[in-house]
């Protein structure tokens, strides 16, 4: 029989998968590339050049290279690495007899409480309502072959890719006037940026109307008709992918060299067809978040496969071991982090703190992300060799098991 300190605690820390902690920081620290954009620029901006701003010299640059090798790419591995991570977790549970289901479920329930907090109080563009929900149903799914996991993952994925191709074909339908309303110049549009930059640039308060209409947009129809399906269908192949022994790095090395050379000669070329079609359409929002956007949809599954293969051949070469500790650090701290990050950026642009909304250039704003990224490589291995756990981390893991965690090791 069990103890009840042992019943109540959590998997030890030494039972990590390195690797999986390494991809995991990198994924956060390159979904802050994108991000950014919606902390710094109304929304109108994200994965759109003429969105906002200016675009010429070095903010091309930054732009053609975010969109090529970060957007939809991170989130995607990151995703993937939830999936794992959900197999894991209960895995572990149930080698120790605990009640894996009911203790997955308070986790999941805690993070969508966060993710709500986040959302509403901090910042729009939330992912952790997305993940909790979606985590409460893929985990029923672990026990499938693997094969039948990816397979069914990519179906789901594909859910999305109809859904907006048929939403763009019914819309191409409507009369011109009708469709002038997605126009890059229209009112509708105008005034959305407008009202952004009029609330983020003011008290919290201020920004709160805005913050909850966007928040609950995401929540429902954002989730229903997108997220839902992007995140969950990662999520199926990302198990998949853990049950191979991919994330942990057992493959071969002439295997991750086939998982980068698919992203480098394959996904990468069809994510710049998409942008070089979206610029001869002078960035339609119409044309490019209906039907252009699909070459990267899929496309940035690839280049994430190929970001895979490129970290687990650094982990496995066994070079730059001080970059993959801080690397591997930042992911074990990634909620902690991922809400720092938050709480920074909307200090630095919302009203409540510098006030900077739509005043930095693309090039300006990833120089901060590169700071950024930098204090976090830096804070989070000092602050682990103090404490088993990010502080965020801590407070998951002491509400998931109803009992105060110890912080030092």
């Amino acid at each position: 029989m069990m103890t009840p300190d042992l019943a109540a605690s959590p998997v030890a820390e030494s039972r990590r998968i390195a690797s999986i902690d390494v991809l995991r920081g990198l994924a956060l620290l390159g979904i802050l590339v994108l991000n950014i954009q919606t902390f710094a620029m109304p929304f109108e901006a994200y994965g759109n050049a003429y969105g906002y701003g200016d675009i010429d010299g070095s903010n091309y640059w930054v732009f053609t290279f975010s969109m090529l090798l970060g957007d939809m790419k991170f989130m995607a591995i990151f995703s993937m690495l939830f999936g794992a991570g959900l197999v894991l977790f209960i895995e572990r549970l149930q080698e120790t007899g605990r009640p894996a289901y009911a203790i997955h479920y308070r986790r999941m329930l805690w993070l969508l409480a966060f993710g709500l907090l986040h959302a509403y109080l901090v910042w729009y563009g939330d992912i952790l309502v997305t993940y909790a929900l979606s985590g409460m149903i893929v985990v029923w799914c672990r026990r499938l072959p693997p094969w039948l996991l990816f397979i069914g993952g990519l179906c789901v994925i594909s859910v999305c890719s109809v859904l907006m191709l048929g939403s763009g074909v019914m819309i191409s339908e409507f009369a011109p006037e009708k469709i002038a309303m997605f126009g890059p110049d229209s009112s509708n549009r105008m005034a959305s940026i407008q009202s952004q930059v009029d609330a983020y640039s003011g008290s919290w308060s201020d920004q709160m109307p805005h913050r909850i209409i966007a928040s609950m947009s995401v929540q429902t129809s954002g989730f229903l008709l997108f997220l839902f399906w992007r995140a969950a269908g990662l999520m199926l192949v990302g198990m998949a992918l853990y049950r191979w022994g991919v994330f942990s790095a057992k493959r071969s090395s002439r295997f991750y060299l086939g998982m980068l050379g698919l992203g480098v000669l394959v996904g990468l070329p069809i994510v710049a067809y998409g942008l070089k079609t979206a610029w001869s359409v002078d960035w339609h929002p119409f044309k490019v978040k209906f039907m252009i956007s699909q070459f990267n949809y899929w496309g940035s599954i690839l280049v994430a496969f190929g970001w895979i293969g490129l970290v687990m051949l650094l982990v496995r070469s066994g070079m730059a071991r001080w970059f993959q500790h801080a690397l591997a650090s930042v992911g074990r701290m990634a909620l902690s982090n991922y809400l720092l990050q938050s709480i920074l950026c909307t200090f630095i642009f919302y009203g409540h703190g510098l006030g900077q909304f739509g005043s930095w250039d693309r090039t300006e704003q990833m120089l901060l992300v590169l700071g950024l990224s930098a204090v976090q490589l830096i804070w989070s291995p000092l602050w682990l060799a103090a404490f088993r756990f990010g502080p965020a981390e801590w407070l998951w893991r002491s509400l998931t098991y109803w009992t105060r965690q110890p912080m030092r090791g």
